[in-house]
């Protein structure tokens, strides 16, 4: 009998690394049950993992067994009633395991179907796999990115408030060891211990004469050693300063929303399911966010999501006030140095005709070159309204950071989302 032993190591939860292999192994079956889950649920549960479901016949596993051939014995246990040689009767017609008796019921699972719990990390894993924050990867957040100055050891030219008087000083009586010679020191060294000697015998004229012979003897050899230059120019050692590049893990997301008259409050769930989505997914790519809510119809004001999402207005819509209203935000809190700045903006489409044009201009002069994406979604069932045909100019210009889609139910929301922010491969960044 053949025994396989696995040997590799687990983590703390039991089955870790068979679980890893299953999800790398079945990874499109699940990723497909994710997106018919997602459809599913509401938008504020869709990070709380669950069960998935896939076909058992897609599943199936290798086993290990005996090849055809050779003598076996088989020793079943509990055998009470058979013999060798005896033959097994075959259950009558209609009986048996399979039979289809019994009636229908509304609960329980098919052999064919195989469920199994995934964790809300792994759900957001496969949600997310395929989309990505616009060119994270190829630009490294640019136009985001700050500089810290940093330590970086020592060098020896840079200006005199970065001079480090001890490594200088270090360096420059290194220097004069290794210049000096070396049997010219022990010779000083022993003229002086024999000097000190002398000095401690009684006085005598030839005591005197010695004494001065030592100390003639001495000062010339110091004299050759102290032609060496005390501190040097090649001695001076100055702090080395660098600039490194700090990433900003700081984003802020700009929720702007028409709530005129023309907007009911199912346009308004749709929105806010786009608007949560879009949070779930800039959460998992930075440390800190922050969540601005712009509502307006015609004047637009900053509010809390309570007020967003459920306060009930009238009236006319002037598109302007909010794209005017969210620049002053940006140019007061948000400095794009150290924030990466996402709008989104949600609307049925309808503005005054007259403000279209408005709209567009404080786009491009005062908000793009600022921001890192704007996704614009007209959430309506019938024709583009005013707004999309002028949006449409405002696209051309502004291919990589201005986005926009229509919305028609909340079926689409996902679908939308995963066009507003598919990968794209370099290629497409440079032929756009």
């Amino acid at each position: 009998m053949s025994y396989i032993i696995d040997r590799r190591e687990n983590a703390k939860k039991k089955s870790t690394v068979n679980r890893q292999r299953f999800l790398r192994r079945y990874k499109q079956h699940i990723k497909k049950a994710v997106e018919e889950a997602i459809h599913d649920r509401s938008i504020r549960d869709i990070d709380q993992g669950g069960q998935v479901t896939i076909p058992k016949r897609d599943i199936s596993e290798p086993a290990f067994h005996h090849g055809e051939g050779g003598i076996r014995h088989k020793i079943f246990p509990g055998n009470q009633e058979f013999i060798e040689g005896d033959e097994f009767r075959r259950p009558e017609s209609g009986g048996g395991a399979g039979s289809g008796q019994g009636k229908a019921s509304n609960q329980g699972e098919g052999e064919d179907d195989f469920t199994f719990n995934i964790s809300q990390e792994e759900f957001l894993d496969f949600m997310f796999e395929d989309l990505e924050l616009p060119w994270m990867v190829r630009k490294q957040l640019k136009d985001a990115t700050s500089f810290e100055t940093r330590r970086a050891g020592f060098t020896s030219s840079g200006s005199p408030e970065k001079l480090h008087i001890v490594r200088s000083l270090r360096a420059a009586h290194a220097r004069r060891i290794a210049l000096t010679d070396k049997e010219t020191r022990q010779q000083i060294r022993a003229l002086r211990k024999e000097l000190w000697a002398l000095e401690e015998a009684p006085p005598s004229l030839e005591r005197n004469e010695k004494l001065d012979a030592l100390r003639l003897r001495i000062r010339e050899l110091e004299k050759t050693s102290s032609k060496l230059p005390f501190l040097d120019d090649f001695d001076l050692r100055y702090t080395n300063l660098v600039r490194v590049p700090m990433p900003s893990s700081k984003a802020v997301m700009f929720c702007v929303m028409d709530v005129s008259g023309s907007m009911t409050q199912s346009i308004k769930d749709i929105a806010k399911r786009f608007f949560i989505l879009l949070y779930l997914f800039l959460n998992r790519n930075y440390k800190q966010i922050e969540v601005v809510f712009v509502r307006h119809h015609t004047h637009a004001k900053e509010v809390d999501e309570q007020e967003f999402f459920y306060s009930r207005e009238t009236g006319g819509t002037i598109v302007s006030s909010a794209l005017a209203l969210s620049a002053d935000i940006i140019e007061a809190r948000y400095p794009p140095v150290d924030w990466n700045i996402y709008i989104a903006q949600a609307s049925d489409g309808d503005n005054w005709d007259g403000d279209s044009a408005t709209c567009s201009k404080i786009l491009t002069e005062r908000i793009l070159p600022k921001t890192q994406y704007y996704a614009y979604v007209e959430i309506t069932s019938g024709p583009h309204q005013n707004l999309w045909h002028e949006y449409e100019h405002v696209q051309e210009a502004f291919k990589e950071q201005f986005a926009m889609q229509q919305i028609t139910d909340a079926g689409e929301i996902y679908p939308v989302f995963r066009r507003l922010f598919e990968k794209r491969t370099e290629g497409a960044h440079e032929s756009s």
